[in-house]
């Protein structure tokens, strides 16, 4: 057992690359089998897309004519590839946007995969992760949808990819980063947090070059943010009232809601203001802990497996991190762009199927193999 988990067992890369095979196919078959899915959001890209072909892909007139409540410019990559799909493959594009998505999926394994070897964490560790992605109820939902998720979530792990390259180099890729906030602004309006976490990351990192301290910061943030949404909202109640966006999240707001059009998961009628900080802290709680009733048995059993992994890989690093800084960092970039989405959709909405966690979750089991490959170093020293 010791000489397969050693830096230079000579079958790791094979054992690497025949799982990660396997888990690509694995999903690939499980989506080809079941097929696409439309949503009343894939209605809505579809009729935009139609919009873009009829002005012959003339994106200002396309924006200039929107009709949405959001700008239509922060779905114009979505919608620019279904457009694009309509034109090459006719009536047969949604298939063709589901073999898209599979193919995003062969391509953000083979990014997981490459952010671990960065980070020199052992081939064999790495595998371990592969049953845990092929069973992630995520990654088996959400790539045969005809909708924004699996294209975002491939670029917020493109995006994490070039930044953990930054840090292993300690050179900051200022045109890279750039590029890929575009893009992911570009492709949804929930990328706002994930930005915010990338510049926040940066600026700390700038400043405070411990750590643990770092984490410290973090653990002691998590406590704070529900009083801090508390008084944003009585402050946005009280000074703009007549706004629609504010209008829409105080509704939500004074009736409990915690999870979009799931009433049993809400609780009482907010009175006070560590009402209003209870309410938001158990948001943030649920954003990590998607179970409702309608669930299958085995959608829940595969959610709570999936947590407990995540949650037992973030403990071991909090308490066994080695002083290796490319890996601490990593796992913090991860944990910030996490916390950020989870306080961002905490504040205004968790959707009805959590759908907005996706593309948090292969960062976050990417803490799996590193933590793993951290508890490996220490007993090495210990030896």
């Amino acid at each position: 057992m010791k000489k397969i988990f050693s830096t230079d067992w000579k079958y790791g890369e094979n054992v690497l690359y025949f799982l990660l095979t396997i888990c690509i196919l694995a999903i690939s078959y499980y989506h080809l089998s079941i097929g696409y899915i439309m949503s009343s959001d894939s209605q809505s890209y579809s009729e935009w897309a139609d919009i873009l072909i009829k002005l012959n892909f003339n994106l200002y007139k396309y924006y200039s004519q929107n009709t949405f409540i959001n700008p239509n410019y922060i779905y114009t990559i979505p919608v620019l590839v279904i457009a694009l799909l309509k034109i090459l493959f006719g009536t047969e594009w949604q298939m063709a946007f589901l073999y898209f998505n599979l193919t995003l999926i062969i391509f953000s394994i083979i990014i997981f995969t490459k952010c671990l070897l960065l980070l020199k964490v052992r081939p064999l560790i790495i595998s371990l992760a592969f049953p845990i992605l092929t069973l992630s109820v995520d990654l088996l939902i959400w790539p045969r949808y005809m909708l924004t998720d699996m294209i975002f979530s491939f670029l917020v792990l493109l995006l994490i990819l070039i930044m953990i390259k930054d840090i292993v180099s300690k050179e900051l890729s200022y045109f890279s980063l750039l590029l890929m906030i575009v893009m992911i602004f570009l492709t949804r309006p929930t990328s706002i947090p994930f930005i915010f976490a990338i510049i926040f990351f940066i600026g700390l990192t700038k400043i405070i070059y411990s750590s643990k301290f770092i984490i410290k910061f973090i653990l002691t943030l998590i406590l704070f943010v529900p009083f801090i949404f508390a008084i944003i909202f009585q402050l946005m109640e009280t000074y703009m009232p007549d706004v629609p966006q504010i209008i829409l999240l105080s509704e939500m707001v004074n009736v409990g809601m915690v999870i979009h059009d799931r009433p049993e998961t809400w609780i009482g009628v907010p009175k006070s203001f560590f009402d209003l900080a209870y309410l938001y802290f158990i948001r943030f709680v649920f954003f990590f802990t998607p179970y409702a009733t309608s669930f299958s048995s085995i959608h829940i059993i595969l959610n709570i497996l999936q947590t407990l992994v995540i949650f037992f890989s973030i403990f071991i690093f909090l308490f066994f991190r080695t002083n290796i800084e490319t890996m601490n960092k990593s796992v913090i970039l991860i944990l910030i762009i996490s916390l950020c989405v989870a306080f961002f959709h905490s504040f205004t909405l968790i959707d009805y199927d959590w759908r907005y966690r996706f593309p948090i979750i292969m960062p976050l089991i990417m803490i799996f193999p590193i933590s793993f490959e951290m508890i490996l170093i220490k007993l090495s020293y210990k030896n």
